[in-house]
């Protein structure tokens, strides 16, 4: 079972890594060219000076993938909802990391007082983020065709959601 904690600045070598490889090699993300560790940090530096979370797995003390969550649109009326982001090493992928990632997301977000969590997933061809998200209670609200254009094709955007908490059948408490 994978050890989550909270992210520090000596995961980020790690991080930046398991990144490119999605960068350069597959659709999760859109991105076109791999930002350095340098770029990295500064992410990594707004994400959590923001209050949001950002972890990382262990698997035996070696780093086996991160998540974080963030602001789903930068609108006041959004400030309820946040997007998840998980990223598994390539060797630890199929034994519960992004399992334990994204539950740990959930679980803290609930705490803090979010009332919904968004999954925007690159292409319907990821079919294993999709999975994860169904597992932990996602449903699909949109495939936007076309949406990203990727190593030279056209990629569809899937966008799932989950509520956190209430969700939406109450106020939040700090409405």
């Amino acid at each position: 079972m994978p050890v989550i904690r909270t992210a520090t600045a000596g995961d980020l070598p790690a991080i930046t890594a398991v990144y490119a490889r999605e960068v350069d090699d597959h659709v999760a993300t859109y991105e076109y060219s791999a930002p350095d560790e340098a770029e990295m940090r500064r992410r990594w530096e707004a994400i959590v000076a923001q209050g949001y979370p950002y972890v990382v797995a262990e698997i035996d003390g070696r780093f086996a993938g991160y998540a974080y969550a963030s602001s789903y649109r930068s609108r006041e009326g959004y400030r309820w909802t946040v997007e998840d982001t998980v990223y598994v090493h390539p060797d630890f992928m199929g034994r519960g990391v992004g399992r334990a990632l994204l539950q740990h997301l959930i679980d803290d977000c609930t705490t803090r007082g979010y009332r919904q969590m968004v999954a925007v997933i690159g292409d319907v061809t990821n079919t294993a983020s999709i999975a994860l998200h169904e597992k932990l209670g996602f449903h699909g609200v949109a495939v936007f065709q076309g949406l990203g254009r990727k190593h030279g094709r056209w990629l569809d955007t899937v966008q799932m959601v989950r509520p956190l908490g209430a969700g939406s059948k109450a106020p939040p408490e700090s409405a």
